[in-house]
């Protein structure tokens, strides 16, 4: 399998799914091959290191301006990929690992053009969850699989202990379909009425905010783990599709807000996500509503059960049965 990325620095949340897979492939039995493809002529040393420190790849890891070997598959992981395994010389057949509706992180103009012609391409899609793959069958009759979102539950877990007394909320503004400044200002209403509850913001440090927070930054998973568990509710809103925040927020019983989207429904799939509406003070709203639940304990417990047979090694299953299933079609 040859894997065609963009360089990653830390904290890339599509660039952890992408290689949580390939090292699943590579456990049952995949020879994969990572090539990067950096339209910006980055140090590709500097990211094969961060690949192998950060992420844990122990497979070859090349840079595409060297070539690429023949392969039983070549696979596009983001837009500006999809141009680098279309255009390529060697075998292989054309797959494209899609992660979210990549047309929509840019205003309407020629990236959001490019980005939308790749899901013409005639590239088997395999999809982070069902919303994206019937999206693209639906607008543009692109055949795809999909797999269900993951979650490492030996790290992110519920500790019956823990004392909580805060909200939790993952910004980054580096992210715009993440809806930051619609959080942040549902923080500040929330704020206001319930002063007496902490708030943690993570992803991102901010400066001069309108009310006491305490900045965490970009954090380590395990000390995310640990502010979930200090946290009654966490917001995550995602305006494309859903980000691993919320399974990670219920596996460790803090309970999920999130903007009622179709995407989200589909994808998260749960009965104790709580859906909102995307203005600041109907959030604020679903926030307090968990705050103030007379029975959390109980509903925390259940909400961390209620993913506890989630796993990235499903994830896997169903990535390597897509791929096998379709290469077998195209002998």
């Amino acid at each position: 399998m040859n894997w065609v990325t963009g360089p990653a620095g830390r904290g890339s949340g599509g660039h952890t799914t992408l290689y949580r897979i390939v090292k699943q492939l590579q456990n049952s039995g995949y020879l994969n091959r990572v090539y990067l493809y950096d339209p910006y002529a980055g140090d590709p040393k500097y990211y094969q290191g961060l690949a192998r420190e950060h992420y844990g790849l122990t497979c070859e890891i090349g840079d595409i301006r060297d070539g690429m070997k023949d392969a039983d598959a070549l696979v596009a992981t983001s837009w500006p990929t999809a141009y680098a395994v279309f255009n390529a010389r060697c075998a292989g057949k054309r797959f494209y690992f899609v992660q979210d509706y990549e047309p929509y992180f840019y205003p309407v103009g020629t990236n959001s053009v490019l980005a939308e012609n790749t899901y013409r391409m005639g590239f088997h899609g395999i999809t982070a969850g069902r919303w994206l793959a019937e999206k693209l069958a639906r607008e543009f009759g692109m055949q795809s699989d999909y797999f269900p979102f993951g979650c490492d539950t030996a790290l992110y877990r519920r500790d019956p202990a823990s004392k909580r007394s805060g909200v939790a909320f993952y910004a980054r503004v580096g992210t715009p379909r993440r809806a930051v400044e619609l959080g942040l200002l549902a923080l500040e209403l929330f704020a206001k009425r319930q002063p007496q509850i902490e708030l943690h913001l993570f992803g991102e440090r901010f400066d001069n905010l309108p009310f006491r927070v305490t900045n965490h930054g970009l954090v380590s998973p395990q000390r995310l783990n640990e502010i979930y568990n200090r946290c009654f509710a966490g917001l995550s809103l995602s305006l494309t599709n859903v980000s691993l925040v919320p399974q990670e927020m219920l596996a460790s019983g803090c309970l999920p807000v999130v903007n009622d989207a179709v995407q989200n429904r589909i994808v998260l799939d749960n009965s104790y996500v709580r859906y909102a509406p995307l203005t600041p003070h109907l959030l604020a709203a679903a926030l307090e509503s968990v705050v103030s639940m007379p029975d959390f304990a109980s509903v925390s417990k259940k909400a961390s059960e209620s993913v506890a047979p989630t796993s990235w090694n499903m994830a896997g299953a169903a990535v390597d049965r897509a791929f096998r299933v379709a290469l077998r079609q195209a002998l």
